[in-house]
């Protein structure tokens, strides 16, 4: 039997598809749950499984997941030594970004971006709300595409309200599995219910307090993309995969810093303080952008800068 998909993951149970289409109730078969893991969730959304079908119970029991090709992680919320997989198997990563009302920090995007390089994974950068913004705020979004597009890190400007950049997003997720994820209130589920009509995701409210929305998605879930492909819609998302981060091997998921390391006097170089760096040359001369390496140093001392 051709192996199944996780499409929504709860716990132990899941919702499944198979190879022909068929979408069937899923759990953990009881050797498996006993597994021991560092993840807090054995089984993610967008793994490929084996399963066998109890016809008695009227559910398929996940035999064995299959070796993932990649995930993206984050520190789990009751267990901070453990993680959860948010999603595996993905093709794209993509991130929502908002100069303001919410704001998506430059640290946020820069932590975001390191994971997605970390596990391989493509990201996309999607400025929306681009209706809104104008004056200064659209020339912030200027800033950051002028950052990430040299990079090789696609931008798109996109308006959920004015449905504007949404023909171009759909190219960019054709026949792809693309996980979405955004601070809330940036307008990620209204561009979801744009991509996928019929999904009727609920959309959320900005707190007026504190200009960030109300979350609206509790679990990771994959969707169906009429023209090809799949989106995975994640919940509010704050300690990404850096969680895992060994300090040696940070600066290789910064592509510009990767790109110059071996120049550097020491093999082991930090790029902190220590002599003949290329690295801290580069940010010096401008090569590298100042408010990169800032943000390198922030994931590198583990401090907090990515709201």
């Amino acid at each position: 039997m051709k192996p199944a998909r996780v499409i929504k993951s709860i716990g132990n149970q899941c919702t499944l598809e198979t190879s022909e289409g068929r979408i069937l109730p899923g759990i953990l078969k009881g050797k498996l749950r006993l597994k021991e893991s560092e993840s807090t969730n054995p089984i993610a959304v967008g793994d490929y499984v084996h399963i066998e079908w109890d016809a008695t119970a009227q559910v398929a029991l996940i035999t064995e997941v299959l070796p993932r090709h990649n995930y993206i992680i984050r520190k789990s919320n009751k267990l901070s030594k453990q993680t959860q997989i948010l999603a595996s198997n993905i093709d794209n990563a993509v991130l929502i970004v908002t100069p303001l009302f919410p704001k998506t920090s430059t640290g946020f995007v820069d932590r975001y971006i390191a994971t997605a390089e970390a596990y391989h994974i493509k990201t996309i950068l999607v400025f929306n709300k681009s209706d809104v913004f104008d004056g200064e705020s659209a020339a912030l979004i200027d800033d950051y595409v002028a950052i990430y597009e040299p990079l090789g890190y696609t931008c798109l400007r996109t308006s959920a309200k004015n449905i504007t950049g949404i023909e171009e997003l759909k190219l960019l997720l054709k026949d792809k599995t693309s996980l979405v994820a955004g601070h809330s209130g940036v307008g990620k589920t209204s561009l979801i219910n744009l991509l996928a009509p019929g999904v009727n995701l609920r959309t959320g409210k900005i707190s007026k307090q504190h200009g960030k929305g109300m979350h609206t998605t509790t679990f990771a879930e994959m969707l169906h993309l009429p023209f090809g492909g799949y989106i995975i819609d994640t919940p509010g998302i704050r300690e990404l995969g850096t969680v895992d981060f060994e300090k040696a091997e940070i600066s290789h998921y910064f592509v510009e810093m990767q790109a110059m390391m071996h120049q550097c006097k020491f093999h082991n170089c930090l790029h902190l303080n220590e002599a003949q760096c290329a690295v801290k040359q580069a940010v010096e001369v401008g090569t590298i952008h100042p408010m990169r390496y800032y943000n390198y140093l922030s994931i590198l001392n583990n401090e907090d800068n990515f709201n």
